[in-house]
């Protein structure tokens, strides 16, 4: 059964790296930005993250091609050297990507890891770290493994296929990914409970016509102030329009993809609306 389980392995883990790299490339070519996939290198200084964001794609992808490459005859050249050498440096992949991640959460709390693109947005949990340590493991065990084969016979095939529902029930468990799948799916919760971190919505915000509506007459990089009401969050910039101070309050829906978003102008000192009265109706929706 341990050889069962060490066969498996391999192909799993390939099957990972490279859906992990493929649902990046995805998030990027959808929103035409590489700042929708930078939340794993979201310790790095900005200017180094789209490097840093390029660098953990190709690795990925490199990885999960060469454990497929490597798996059969090419892999026990020189004493299986080759196959070795990738194995061990996924498992170097997924301890570094374990450390990160506990760094991250514990510097930005409100960050997904950013692993599967946008279905990794919920904040970084003990589920995500240990399924990175799970990796690891499974990583190791193919340390030293023979040339793969297909089963032998049904017996071996029919446990092959055990251990596989088990590891995918484990990873399923160690992944809240799965709640963004059942979204996608047609399941959607109460947008009142519904978690979105504040990042996703500032994205989403600055890639909108009312953001390139307004932001002539915005005099701040970060907004003044950021809060949620119900299914909304308001996101508030200083700015000059007129000659005059003014705060202009954006309303972002909170949903996924493509939310409504809602603008105001304020007179800074008496709050007064110069334009664009709408901010009402949304706080009471």
């Amino acid at each position: 059964m341990l050889t069962a389980v060490r066969e498996l392995q391999v192909a799993l883990l390939a099957v990972l790296l490279l859906g992990g790299f493929m649902t990046k490339v995805w998030r990027v070519l959808r929103t035409r930005s590489l700042a929708a996939a930078m939340d794993p290198a979201a310790l790095f200084p900005l200017r180094l993250r789209g490097p840093m964001v390029a660098a953990m794609g190709a690795i990925e992808f490199g990885l999960g091609v060469a454990l497929i490459v490597t798996a059969r005859r090419f892999g026990t050249v020189n004493q299986g050297l080759p196959a070795t050498v990738v194995r061990v440096c996924a498992v170097l992949f997924f301890l570094v990507a374990m450390a990160a991640l506990n760094e991250t959460r514990q510097r930005r709390p409100e960050a997904g890891c950013g692993c599967f693109g946008e279905f990794s947005d919920t904040p970084i949990g003990w589920r995500t770290i240990t399924r990175s340590g799970v990796l690891a493991t499974a990583a190791a065990l193919t340390i030293g493994l023979p040339p793969l084969r297909m089963p032998s016979s049904p017996i071996t095939a029919e446990l092959w296929l055990a251990v596989l529902a088990f590891e995918l029930s484990l990873l399923a468990f160690l992944s809240p990914e799965l709640g963004e799948v059942l979204v996608r799916l047609g399941y959607s919760e109460p947008c009142e409970v519904r978690s979105l971190p504040a990042g996703r919505t500032l994205t989403a915000l600055h890639s909108s016509s009312q953001w390139r509506r307004y932001a002539s007459q915005i005099s701040a990089a970060a907004p003044a102030d950021v809060w949620r009401e119900g299914c909304w969050r308001f996101v508030v910039y200083p700015g000059v329009a007129r000659d005059r101070r003014v705060d202009i309050v954006f309303a972002v829906y909170l949903q996924a993809r493509r939310p409504p978003i809602r603008v105001a102008v304020l007179d800074a000192d008496t709050d007064e609306i110069l334009g664009r009265p709408e901010l009402a109706a949304a706080g009471r929706n």
